[in-house]
């Protein structure tokens, strides 16, 4: 291949992890609008989030198609596709948070126009930042195809998804105690799990990092065992 025409492909792979990149900004404001107007009752902040969902979709539709014309144009190989492969992936990942963010928006705008004393719980907004951490510090380590800073994101969905079932057990018994709440409890519900799926979809960004930096395919393996394998081949590369 050319040197010039390996400069372009160099810069057009740059492009597409900006644009993965702008797609994660979107997100993460996406999420923090949604938590904003939920704890502050800000029913516009909530129905602005719906305008940012139409943005992402724009954005990821676009990011799929140029992925594919790369492909089809330079055929890449090896590395190269991996990361073509691995940002595409990445951007459907970030689209479905997106979504996710947008579900939790409409459920807080539900809950505040019914019940107009509803007060979110401690827990609730504890496992909300845990799982927006989650997103930034994954982002972070795609910026910089950081693979070990990358486990430190799939460690992390651990104790949101330990904290999604607090949540989940709260609000069994509060519906067991009083039958009045059931309608509100499983908004709440509902809620918890979008949630809980950002942070599932924070993960799988976080593994699709992995595959990008190392080819590997982590899915369904222990942290620990992740953490030796990099550990292993960094220490083989020196």
């Amino acid at each position: 291949m050319a040197e010039h025409t390996v400069k372009q492909f160099d810069l057009e792979l740059d492009d597409l992890k900006s644009r993965v990149l702008l797609m994660g900004g979107i997100v993460e404001q996406q999420m923090r609008m949604a938590m904003q107007g939920l704890y502050g009752a800000d029913i516009n902040l909530l129905s602005a989030v719906e305008q940012g969902d139409v943005r992402l979709d724009e954005a990821e539709l676009q990011l799929d198609m140029v992925c594919n014309q790369l492909i089809a144009k330079r055929q890449p190989t090896a590395i190269d596709l991996r990361v073509v492969i691995g940002v595409q992936k990445t951007g459907l990942e970030l689209e479905k948070a997106g979504n996710k963010a947008l579900k939790i928006a409409r459920i807080a705008r539900s809950l505040h126009e019914k019940h107009p004393l509803f007060t979110p719980t401690v827990e609730l907004r504890h496992m909300s930042e845990d799982a927006l951490d989650m997103l930034r510090r994954a982002l972070d380590a795609f910026s910089r195809a950081d693979s070990m800073s990358a486990t430190d994101v799939l460690q992390a969905d651990d104790l949101v998804d330990s904290e999604y079932r607090s949540i989940t057990r709260q609000l069994i018994t509060f519906m067991m105690e009083d039958p009045r709440t059931i309608s509100q409890a499983l908004e709440i519900m509902g809620m918890a799990k979008a949630i809980e799926r950002v942070a599932d979809h924070a993960r799988a960004v976080a593994e699709n990092v992995i595959y990008i930096a190392s080819g590997m395919n982590v899915r369904h393996i222990d942290v620990n065992d992740i953490r030796t394998k990099l550990a292993s081949d960094s220490a083989e590369t020196r």
